[in-house]
């Protein structure tokens, strides 16, 4: 599969579903009580300039300049970034429509760079590394949340990869999505290979459970946003929707509530 069709489809999925990553990734929470997004916000305290690289409808970016960063993003869909326009603390924010690949930024005019659910999506990943090694200051901060299925998690997490997988693997080759960035960018050692030569230090490594508990038909509207659900017979997501809810019913607690638990991944590392 090309880089031209990976990104087409990246497009065509957020045209049809903006903000779905933040609609997703904004209600969850860790123990300490912080969303996913929010760890990212930490991650770059007192950083002034921030890049954020895939930033979608601009939800982090909100958090970044109502904390008083200098903020820029850039992103694959014109019609997550139209969403971000909206945002009053973003409209004088530069909002680029670009590939991570060429990002349209100056040699070191940038003091940290963050990226939410997206760096792991990106195709020619080293030119990525590259290019934000570039842009970065020396000294520099990157921070990334990266996650996939294989993460893990917990509860009904658990029940929907469970469900979802045989459905997936059956599917005809015309309801399958392409393939998608690059696996090193899964665990800690391929995040190293990656970063490592573009001059970032070896980067420190955690993983975060994100609870996206609530009531079932709240849990599936928020794991149903997944790429390989867009190509899928409409059909075969309706099944999977009703037994999931069928099967969620049994985990039920007091409070209409199910669990749902899923990790993420946090790289942070430095430019050289």
């Amino acid at each position: 599969m090309t880089t031209a069709a990976q990104e087409a489809f990246l497009r065509e999925f957020h045209a049809r579903n903006p903000a779905a990553t933040s609609g997703m990734m904004s209600q969850g929470r860790t123990p300490d009580g912080r969303s996913s997004y929010e760890i990212l916000k930490d991650h770059v305290s007192g950083h002034v300039r921030v890049l954020d690289l895939g930033c979608g409808d601009g939800f982090l970016l909100d958090l970044l300049a109502k904390a008083g960063h200098q903020v820029a993003g850039v992103d694959l869909s014109s019609a997550d970034l139209a969403l971000a326009r909206q945002r009053p603390s973003l409209h004088n924010v530069p909002l680029t429509t670009g590939r991570a690949q060429e990002l349209p930024f100056p040699d070191g005019g940038f003091d940290a760079c963050v990226s939410h659910m997206a760096f792991m999506l990106m195709p020619d990943i080293d030119q990525v590394a590259a290019e934000v090694a570039r842009v970065l200051a020396p000294g520099g901060r990157l921070a990334l949340i990266l996650s996939s299925g294989r993460a893990g998690g917990s509860g009904s997490y658990e029940l929907f990869q469970k469900l979802i997988r045989p459905a997936l693997d059956a599917a005809p080759p015309d309801q399958r999505i392409p393939s998608l960035g690059d696996n090193w960018t899964l665990h800690q050692d391929g995040i190293n290979e990656i970063l490592v030569p573009a001059g970032f230090s070896p980067v420190v490594w955690g993983t975060e459970p994100i609870d996206l508990g609530g009531t079932a038909e709240q849990v599936w509207s928020r794991l149903s946003l997944i790429y390989n659900f867009m190509p899928l017979d409409p059909a075969v997501v309706r099944s999977l929707e009703a037994e999931f809810l069928t099967q969620a019913a049994e985990m039920t607690d007091a409070d209409g509530r199910i669990p749902c638990t899923m990790n993420v991944h946090v790289a942070a590392t430095e430019r050289s």
